[in-house]
């Protein structure tokens, strides 16, 4: 059996599990040329695959996405008429990126960018007037209740915070949410929440689906913060909002171009804590998309079931 990695990224996790398949030939190439070349009768790939790929790689019964993220197959228009079954990550990076969002969301409640400041300045300013902000008792409305936001959700219980959140699809209610409706309820949720965490995937439906009008619908103390892919908010209405003194604060670990470029006036945008697209990294996600891959790659050699299987029509 083949299996061509289309991403070099991805190949640093084959290695770490290669010698377990002893009778599994993995290649790969560093073009898509070389990649068809070596790769055009292998069973499965291992990363994503554009249109070009999709139509060299003609052997293809299964694609493994290293990411829960699979945009990648907006560049593969042919992919949801195939028998080709895809399957990604999602679940391994949930509780990695729910832990940075409420760093990201104390840093910005508890200002500890000033309080780093002072410190590095000698200087005690406990009596200062910051906008300290605590988090029991507040609303957090979660927009996408996904893996990432079942995780996000149980640990604002933990902070005692009361969670409203709204999908794109029935899904079922947990416990620990108290209210939860379908995406035409999304302005109540922006009107009511203290907190917004955006977790959807990005797809031609969520792309730009918070504007200056959905913004305008959040409390002027609100926190507004993005975790899962850029192009869903209209950084430049979020870029004007903060300029006139709307929101506590806005957090974004995704930008519509990344790497954010250096002169994007969004960096020096007020009250903003930006990173580098790095919720979902850490040593337990790198296991676990590990740990995914060999579980898939061992039920497709048994011909059983693969798990995470991508609905390809909806993109996620």
């Amino acid at each position: 059996m083949k299996v061509v990695i289309t991403q070099a990224w991805v190949g640093h996790y084959v290695n770490m599990f290669r010698d377990a398949f002893p009778d599994v030939e993995f290649v790969s190439g560093e073009t898509p040329e070389e990649i068809i070349a070596v790769g055009a009768d292998a069973q499965a790939a291992f990363g994503g695959v554009d249109q070009q790929l999709l139509e060299g790689l003609k052997n293809l019964k299964w694609i493994q996405s290293s990411s829960a993220g699979v945009e990648w197959m907006r560049n593969a228009p042919g992919l949801p008429a195939t028998d080709i079954t895809v399957t990604n990550t999602r679940g391994a990076h949930a509780s990695t990126i729910a832990e940075h969002a409420f760093g990201m969301l104390v840093h910005l409640a508890r200002r500890f960018d000033e309080l780093y400041e002072a410190q590095k300045r000698h200087e005690w300013i406990r009596g200062a007037n910051l906008p300290f902000t605590g988090l029991a008792g507040l609303t957090m409305g979660i927009v996408g209740l996904g893996n990432i936001g079942r995780n996000i959700a149980s640990r604002a219980v933990a902070f005692e915070m009361d969670v409203i959140a709204v999908d794109a699809h029935p899904v079922a209610k947990p416990d620990y949410v108290s209210q939860l409706g379908l995406l035409d309820g999304l302005d109540d949720l922006l009107a009511k929440s203290d907190v917004v965490i955006v977790t959807v995937p990005i797809t031609p439906e969520t792309r730009g689906m918070i504007g200056a009008r959905e913004l305008g619908l959040l409390k002027d103390s609100a926190i507004f913060m993005v975790v899962s892919r850029g192009g869903i908010v209209d950084e430049a209405a979020l870029l004007a909002t903060l300029q006139s003194g709307k929101l506590l604060g806005a957090g974004l670990d995704v930008t519509d171009t990344e790497p954010l470029p250096a002169d994007d006036p969004l960096w020096d945008a007020p009250r903003i804590f930006i990173t580098p697209h790095c919720s979902p990294t850490s040593r337990q996600t790198h296991a676990n998309v590990m740990q995914m891959m060999q579980t898939n790659l061992r039920h497709f050699i048994a011909g059983e079931p693969l798990e995470n299987v991508v609905n390809k029509s909806l993109g996620y």
